[in-house]
């Protein structure tokens, strides 16, 4: 058996009153990809700030290395060789690759130069030993996601790092990328380095790592052999309830039901080109396509984040024109971004406040907010959601991925909006949340609200969708019902690029 090189025991940790970890647990061995898995909200973050030194626990004990340790910082954490590459990346990104690597280290020639040479030969082995194909004198900005991320560990390897933590390291990433990224953490994995790999992704679970270590409401629920284990094993540990993600074999939607959205030879540039469509009223109209295909770009012009350059948008069959956020508001439409981060949130606000911010002059008496009107709303709608947080006047940076994905949707709901654009609804949220975003979809269209629903997940379009748009650079080139909507005709339209024909 492997050397175990971390032992963290029963860890406990609150935070104002609210137990954060109640007795969690991890071990890792040395050369072991380590996967640890829990909801948003299960406590896995919490403990990884608790071994890097960014919080202090409570109780408990953690061993490194087979030394017991405290850490009061991250630097002595690193210093220990432990090293942690973040799910968006820190990086500077008109520097070079080396400057990144060696940042606040730099060598220094003639007592006040940087040498940027002998710092771009050291990169050059750390590159080499990574088995990473880039030039270290290139700008990190000119790299792609997938890249920056090899340097990211490039760089925590420099720092003699024996222990290295993965958090969600393929959110962003192709499938060609993902695939190098898993070829490295072999190479790493033969060299002794130990791994923890965050992830909400079962395949890639199944592929890379050795074991699983489960976390529910901040507890270890146990750690199961992944080669030894299946999907359903894994969900049951994380949920504790039963997940139903089956494809769905027949439209819900009437066919006579009514049209309340009607796209015609909507064009935006290079992105978007003569995209016709409709919705139905409680329908969910699925969107596919490969990345760059143009769909998020529809999104935005409907929604007059973005403007158009022809065609035609109807509302309940009378034409209508949307060149703001605003009025598109105005006509019953909302969006909840794929960057709910950038694009959707107030990060530094409460619960309350987020919620609230699509229908503020609901809330107004005698020009001052009813706060206490808001808050009520606000807790009343993200009780439905059953969005997980002490209180509605919690900032919003402090709750989870999946719990700040339904702060956005109760705006919305509060709102009372009839067409709803959910543009990637589960990125970066876990399976339990997940399958609550999709009963929430199932519950809005038996309420007679309509849902576009853009994702990159051929599982979750088949899951959700009563209809498949699917589209390839810019134009929509299939139109499918569900029952012809299989994964191999979805990418085989996906990939059907301009002049090849439209199903």
């Amino acid at each position: 058996m492997k050397k175990v090189i971390l032992k963290m025991t029963d860890i406990n940790k609150s935070f104002s009153g609210v137990k954060a970890l109640k007795g969690a647990a991890l071990e890792l061995r040395a050369g072991e990809v380590h996967a640890l898995m829990g909801e948003n909200g299960a406590g896995k973050s919490t403990l990884m700030k608790i071994l890097t030194g960014i919080y202090e626990k409570d109780s408990g004990q953690v061993e490194v290395f087979g030394e017991q340790v405290e850490f009061a910082d991250v630097k002595e954490s690193q210093n220990a060789g432990i090293a942690i590459i973040h799910q968006e990346l820190n990086m500077m990104k008109d520097l070079t690759v080396a400057q990144n690597i060696f940042i606040g280290r730099e060598y220094i020639k003639y007592g006040i130069f940087i040498d940027d040479r002998r710092m771009e030969k050291e990169a050059q082995k750390l590159l080499d030993y990574v088995g990473v194909k880039i030039p270290p004198s290139a700008r990190l900005g000119n790299l792609t996601v997938g890249k920056q991320q090899m340097v990211e560990i490039a760089k925590a390897i420099s720092f003699n790092s024996r222990l290295l933590i993965l958090d969600e390291p393929t959110a962003a990433l192709t499938s060609v990328e993902v695939d190098e990224l898993f070829r490295i953490m072999n190479e790493l994995k033969a060299k002794g380095i130990g791994m923890i790999y965050i992830s909400h992704r079962m395949d890639e679970i199944k592929r890379i790592s050795d074991r699983v270590t489960v976390m529910r409401d901040g507890e270890y629920i146990g750690t199961v052999n992944t080669s030894e284990t299946d999907d359903a094993e894994i969900v049951k540990m994380m949920v504790g309830r039963v997940i139903y993600g089956e494809k769905k074999e027949k439209s819900n939607c009437p066919e006579n039901a009514p049209v309340v959205l009607e796209v015609q030879n909507l064009n935006a540039g290079d992105s978007v080109k003569n995209v016709s469509f409709s919705l139905k009223k409680g329908e969910i109209l699925g969107f596919s396509g490969l990345m760059g295909a143009g769909r998020t770009e529809v999104a935005r012009l409907i929604f007059g984040a973005d403007k158009k350059e022809s065609g035609v948008i109807k509302i309940n069959g009378k034409e209508v024109s949307i060149d703001t956020p605003e009025k598109a508001v105005s006509y019953g439409i909302s969006y909840i971004s794929e960057d709910r981060k950038r694009y959707g949130l107030l990060l530094d606000k409460t619960v309350t406040d987020n919620s609230v911010l699509a229908s503020i002059p609901e809330f107004v008496k005698s020009g001052f907010i009813n706060d206490r009107l808001a808050e009520k709303k606000a807790c009343e709608v993200n009780s439905k959601l059953r969005t997980k947080t002490p209180s509605m006047s919690q900032i919003l940076r402090n709750l989870s991925g999946g719990n700040q994905q339904k702060v956005v949707v109760a705006r919305w709901l509060i709102e009372n909006s009839d067409i709803f654009i959910f543009d990637e609804p589960t990125r970066g949220i876990d399976i339990g949340a997940k399958s609550e975003m999709y009963e929430l979809m199932d519950e809005l269209v038996k309420k007679g609200k309509s849902i576009i629903m853009i994702s990159s997940e051929l599982a979750e379009i088949q899951r959700c969708s009563d209809r498949v748009v699917v589209m390839c650079e810019g134009r929509i080139t299939a139109q499918l019902p569900v029952e012809k909507a299989t994964q191999e005709n979805i990418m085989k339209y996906a990939m059907m690029r301009g002049g090849e024909g439209v199903a």
